[in-house]
């Protein structure tokens, strides 16, 4: 469809598309009184309100959009922030949602959208109409059907006819409870793993089966017992799912690496555990009693696993104790030898692995466990791993994670590049190693607390070892970024953790506690310059105090009320002087590798101590 330019925005509007996604019963064929147009309905952004992540974790970034006769709260997922990120997505934007997830969150009702185009071409406009909250009917209300729409069709809602051979093909676990063979549900409330979260009930996910750990047990105080853990994966993300003692003998048999799997609440989601996971998900899943698990037949809709690799050559450049994946020609394989762990003095397996590609660069892997003293794959094949840490021992070295894994000749387009190269030339290539690297990466300059330019700071490469290097510098802000400046955070005293929204209040999971209303923390990122260079520094909640002159509540408070007060706060924070007391350590965001400069302290320039310092520097320099 063309969208001619110049043309009224609201005749391409698909009015009363929210009620139709969220009241009525959608059939898999888009047949009857379904307007097919409601798959990929076209509506406006009335707002846009960023959730900063936490913990590394992505943005998020809630938006409401309009279809001129009701309104709906939404959620971007993750995969969709791009359209922020390149500014396209706008307030008073139209777009056209591709792919989305109508949901139930604690009785409210939220659009999870996982794809989207901004349609540039029809421009941003004031809000359009008069739009209603949506308003839900009270059938509904009872037995909500939550319905993942896509590009090709509505999926998940699938009527009575086409669910029975599905019932009939399915391959269903025992109830714990009755005893019986469980019944597949049909699979009504497909939902997208990245939607998932603590506030749910009723859903049912479609995931591949990425990686399943050994059974692993444990003796303590408290008694004994045993698990295991499986990464899943849908084309929305992944997540860990673990299975402890009467699960662990129910499921572990049912799950094998690269099946697809159909599973079914209740099923408790928490916080993720992230020294037992490499996923990027802040949650994890805990299999129960009644939770169901049924073999897909059909699987080409999900995904194989997804790596994001890291060349051997470019180890030099990667810190210590990350995680990635990499893939290599198999060049040798050592014996299995055995070590004894120093903490519990038990004796585990390893095997070391060297790995070349074609950067001329080789790299020693180690493996462990069963996954060591089972290892039968051949020299000279292409080998793919996912999850595995960086060591700096020998100057880069690699071991693979337990929550980590290993597929031999993937068929996949590096696998296939890098068989091409190996066999065209690199059998016979030397390969260099990353054993002379030692641990430096650049000048291990700043240790002390020195007085620096920005100049200076950038030329010595502060940062870029494996140590936090300190300096002081003496720069002019010339801007403070206004997007995510703070963000919502727990009232208990010393706890600071990010709060979410729901319901009843502001839910803390730390502290396990839901708050009235949460305290916002600044987390300002600032652009400072002397008469050497430019640099961003980032600063916490006291700094950003000082530099704002009001907390971050009162800002918030502001913004919500008069947004052009706090705009005039923005300003007025610019082009003064301070002087910042720093750190700057190696960072990773979005998978890049850069250096994080952190203010530990700020104040006002003392301009009788700043020109005994000054004088100090040119007698240094034997100026009279």
């Amino acid at each position: 469809m063309q969208y001619a330019e110049g043309n009224d925005p609201a005749s391409y509007i698909t009015q009363g598309s929210l009620s139709t996604i969220f009241n009525t019963g959608i059939s898999g064929n888009i047949s009857g009184s379904v307007n097919p147009a409601h798959a990929n309905p076209i509506l406006q952004c009335v707002q846009i309100k960023p959730l900063p992540g936490q913990g590394g974790a992505p943005d998020r970034y809630r938006v409401v959009f309009s279809d001129i006769v009701n309104f709906v709260q939404s959620m971007l997922a993750t995969q969709a922030n791009h359209v922020v990120y390149n500014g396209k997505l706008k307030k008073g934007s139209i777009v056209r949602l591709k792919s989305f997830q109508a949901s139930l969150l604690k009785g409210k009702r939220i659009l999870i959208v996982l794809d989207l185009e901004v349609l540039e071409e029809l421009g941003e406009s004031e809000k359009i109409g008069d739009p209603k909250m949506l308003e839900v009917k009270e059938e509904n209300d009872t037995k909500p059907q939550p319905t993942t729409i896509s590009s090709n069709g509505f999926y998940g809602n699938n009527n009575q006819q086409q669910q029975q051979p599905q019932q009939l093909q399915g391959r269903s676990l025992p109830s714990r409870e009755t005893g019986a063979a469980a019944k597949p549900s049909g699979h009504s409330n497909i939902y997208p793993i990245e939607a998932l979260s603590p506030y749910q009930n009723k859903w049912s996910i479609k995931a591949r089966c990425t990686h399943k750990t050994d059974i692993k047990t444990w003796h303590n105080k408290n008694g004994e017992g045993k698990l295991f853990s499986v990464n899943l994966l849908d084309e929305s993300g992944e997540i860990r799912a673990t299975g402890f003692n009467d699960q662990c003998d129910l499921l572990y048999d049912l799950f094998s690496e690269g099946g697809v799997y159909y599973i079914t609440s209740p099923c408790r989601i928490g916080m993720a555990k992230k020294q037992f996971s490499n996923l990027n998900n802040d949650y994890e899943m805990t299999f129960e009693r009644d939770t169901l698990v049924e073999k897909a037949e059909e699987d080409d809709d999900v995904p194989q696993i997804r790596f994001n690799f890291t060349n051997i050559g470019d180890l030099q450049t990667v810190e210590k104790d990350t995680t990635i994946d990499t893939i290599g020609i198999l060049k040798e394989v050592g014996e299995v030898s055995q070590i004894t762990s120093k903490s519990t003095s038990k004796p585990y397996d390893k095997r070391e692995l060297t790995l070349v590609d074609n950067t001329n660069y080789s790299v020693r892997l180690t493996i462990w466990g069963n996954t060591a003293t089972t290892f039968d794959t051949p020299p000279e094949s292409v080998v793919a791993f996912k999850g595995v840490k960086v060591s700096d021992f020998g100057g880069r070295s690699l071991s693979l994670l337990s929550s980590g894994s290993m597929t031999v000749d993937p068929d996949i387009d590096d696998a296939h590049k890098l068989k091409g190269w190996y066999d065209a030339q690199g059998r016979s290539d030397t390969f260099s190693t990353h054993a002379a690297m030692g641990g430096a990466v650049g000048s291990a300059g700043g240790r002390k607390d020195d007085f620096k330019t920005i100049a200076r700071v950038q030329d010595e490469n502060l940062g870029m070892t494996e140590t936090t290097d300190y300096f002081t510098t003496r720069a002019t802000i010339i801007y403070v970024k206004s997007e995510n400046v703070a963000y919502p955070a727990c009232l208990e005293t010393g706890c600071n953790k990010k709060v979410v929204e729901i319901e009843d209040g502001w839910r803390c999971e730390k502290c396990n506690k839901t708050h009235p209303k949460p305290e916002y923390r600044y987390i300002m990122t600032l652009s400072v310059s002397d008469h050497t260079g430019q640099m961003y520094l980032n600063c916490f909640d006291d700094v950003g105090r000082l530099i704002m002159g009001m907390s971050a509540d009162q800002l918030m408070e502001l913004r919500d009320n008069d947004e052009k007060a706090s705009e005039e706060i923005f300003q007025a924070a610019t082009c003064k002087p301070w002087v910042f007391r720093c750190r700057a350590k190696m960072d990773n965001y979005q998978d890049q590798q850069r250096v994080r400069y952190q203010v530990s302290s700020a104040n006002a320039v003392n301009f009788a101590t700043e020109s005994a310092r000054l004088t100090e520097v040119m007698r240094l320099y034997n100026i009279n």
